[in-house]
Order: structure tokens, then sequence, then C-alpha cells
């Protein structure tokens, strides 16, 4: 089912969008979207046929909070494809290969204390696999939701999020893959009147990891807050792409995302796109992206974009920073005595400090901070 034609979009608002994957032209390379993606380390996640797939992943989680359920969904249940029609051929292919949806419920005024924690585990590379999850929380209630991402796949998901009027999520993502893995994802997050959501994304593992984020606002007071953190050694290519579309009044969001790179041929990619409407009159918007280059033969490209159709905005605006290390941070810390190597991971700890901090699982900052004194001392630095 197609729900917008295949012209030439003027916006990216207009682009194509299809649960179908034949709808989707074969892709080159060449496209805008996908000139900075390796299309052959995708594997066969670009041409695939999602009724081959022989690829496993499977979810896990332990015990669940009470207002929390999590179950499984089928392709026929209403809110599958509610919230997310795919806007690539890769995204079209997860869908219609999921079968099922894991279905992720937080009762309405529900205010879970704990987080909750869910795992995507995946045992080989060898074969494609297909996911697709539902995260659907009540009216008023408040939850935080930690989806981590393990082992080796091939993998393309669909992620749903609804967060409904007046409700507050706090979503952790985090790809922790084994090297081999490689994954594509699209990621939306619908919120209703006066509802916030803050995302945490962490992408630490994995060959090839591709993450698009979309936002989608239905009511007034809206509030986005997009926080990325990415870590590419020798190799990997990590790419984030974001696109936070304002058409109603009076929402606000925020994207920040920073990442370090090592080693050669590291490379990543973040672009982000925030869209105001002609509609959207009293919008709120900001989004900035850095990046430290720790070694020679990284690469890092950064492509803020930002399109307004409307005047009777609160404010807006962009920033992207690319650059190795600051030498006066760098001399302030040696001259107190901090040897060079030292004063080097010291400034990488407070570069992703802040995000860091954003995530309320003390056990997962803690493990991500270790995570990262690891990639830096293999690195040398």
């Amino acid at each position: 089912m197609t729900t917008q034609a295949s012209a030439p979009p003027s916006t990216k608002s207009q682009a194509l969008r299809s649960y179908d994957v034949a709808d989707f032209p074969a892709l080159t390379g060449l496209e805008e979207e996908w000139r900075f993606t390796p299309l052959k380390r995708l594997r066969g996640l670009v041409g695939g046929d999602a009724q081959a797939a022989t690829g496993v992943v499977r979810h896990e989680h332990g015990d669940l909070p009470a207002g929390v359920t999590v179950s499984r969904a089928g392709s026929d249940d209403p809110r599958v494809g509610s919230v997310l029609t795919p806007v690539d051929r890769v995204s079209a292919l997860a869908y219609g290969g999921a079968g099922q949806a894991l279905l992720v419920e937080v009762a309405r005024e529900a205010v879970v204390a704990e987080p909750v924690r869910l795992r995507v585990v995946g045992d080989s590379a060898e074969g494609l696999a297909f996911g697709h999850t539902f995260v659907e929380v009540g009216r008023f209630a408040e939850v935080t939701l930690v989806l981590e991402h393990a082992g080796s796949a091939t993998l393309a998901d669909n992620v749903e999020v609804s967060v409904a009027d007046g409700a507050k999520l706090t979503l952790v993502t985090v790809a922790d893959w084994a090297a081999d893995a490689v994954q594509a994802q699209h990621l939306k997050i619908r919120l209703g009147r006066d509802a916030k959501a803050v995302h945490v994304q962490v992408t630490l593992g994995g060959d090839l990891v591709r993450q698009y984020t979309s936002v989608e606002y239905t009511g007034r007071g809206g509030e986005a807050e997009l926080y990325g953190l990415y870590f590419a050694d020798g190799g990997q290519h990590l790419e984030h792409r974001q696109l936070v579309d304002h058409n109603v009044p009076d929402c606000r969001s925020y994207v920040g995302y920073r990442g370090a790179l090592q080693g050669a041929d590291a490379h990543t990619v973040w672009v982000g796109d925030v869209l105001i409407g002609a509609g959207a009159t009293g919008t709120e918007t900001y989004e900035i992206n850095r990046n430290l280059l720790l070694s020679d033969g990284a690469r890092a490209d950064s492509v803020p974009n930002l399109e307004i159709e409307t005047g009777e905005i609160a404010g807006a605006g962009h920033a992207s920073a690319t650059g190795r290390f600051d030498d006066e941070q760098l001399f302030y810390l040696m001259a107190r005595g901090i040897p060079e190597t030292e004063a080097r991971r010291l400034v990488v700890r407070g570069f992703f400090a802040e995000l860091i901090n954003k995530i309320p699982v003390e056990e997962l900052r803690d493990r991500l901070g270790d995570a990262i004194e690891a990639r830096l001392a293999k690195g040398g630095v």
C-alpha cells in the first residue's frame, strides 16, 4: 500500500512512503539519502527477499514492573504500521519480513519507578533477519525503557513508539553489536498533546550500523529531546539520521549528537533534518552535532538541515563541528602534572559526560563509561 505518490519531493515531508518494498526503486548509492552508506556492506538488506530470511534474533527481558506488559502482535493488529510508514527500501523490506511485532505496553497513568530493560540478541550474521517493535505509552504514564542490541546479526528492523497525551517516555537504545553485525533501523516517535520523549541513542558495536530516527507531533505542547553518543573504531561505519517534523503549533525539539572516531577507515555520518511546516507556529527547535577525531584516517560527515515555512516561531537553529583535541584543554591539564595520555582520556570523558549522564540507569552509565575507556586504551589514546 503506497500512501504517497512517487513524484520527486520538494521537501522531505513529501518523500515516498510505502509498506510495499516494490514501490521503492533499486538502490544505486547515488541517492541523496544513501550517498554516504557503503551499500555492499549492507549485504542482502539492499536487494533481499523478505520471504527468504534465514537469520534469527531473539528478545529477552527480565521481570516486568507493574503496569508494563510485553507480548506479540500479528501483522493484522491495527497498531502495527499506525505510527511508522517506511520511507526507504530497507525499512519496507523489514516491514514485510518481520511477521510479528514485539509489543511493549505501558498502562494509562502508570508511573513506573524502575527502568524496563529489553534485549535483542543475535547468534549469527549469516542470513537476513527482520524485526518490528511497537512501544505504546498510555495517557499520563511515565516510564524509562532500555532497548539493547547485542551479538551477531544482519538485521533490518522498525521500531514504532506511540506516546499518548500527557505521557513521558525516556527511551535508551544501545547498539553494542559484535564486530561482524550489520543493522539498518528506522525508529519513529509519535507524540500526543503535551507528551514528552527523551531518546538517548548509543552506538558502539557492529561493522555497519545505520539508524534513522523520525519524530511526529499530533498535538500542541509536544516535546522531543534526541541525544546520541557514538564511537567508531577502525573500519566501522556508524550512520545516524534524524527527521523532526514540526507539523503542529507550539512544540519543541532538541537534537544533540556527539561522536568520537579512531583508526583507519573509521567513518561516521550524522544527518539532521528539521522541518517546520506553515502551520507550526510557536515552534522552538535546535540541533547540534560535534565530532572528535582521535587519529588520522578517520572521517566524520555532518550535515544539519533546517526547512522553515513560517516566520512565526519561537526559535530555530543548528550547528556542526568536527575537529581534533582542543590544544588549550590538553595544555591546561598537562600544566598541572597530568601525563599527556591521561589528559587525552580526560578530554574524551568530558566530551561524552553530558550525554552519558542523560541515561537514568546507573549500571548502564558505568558500563558505557568502561566501554569507552576500553576503546581509548585500544587506540592508544
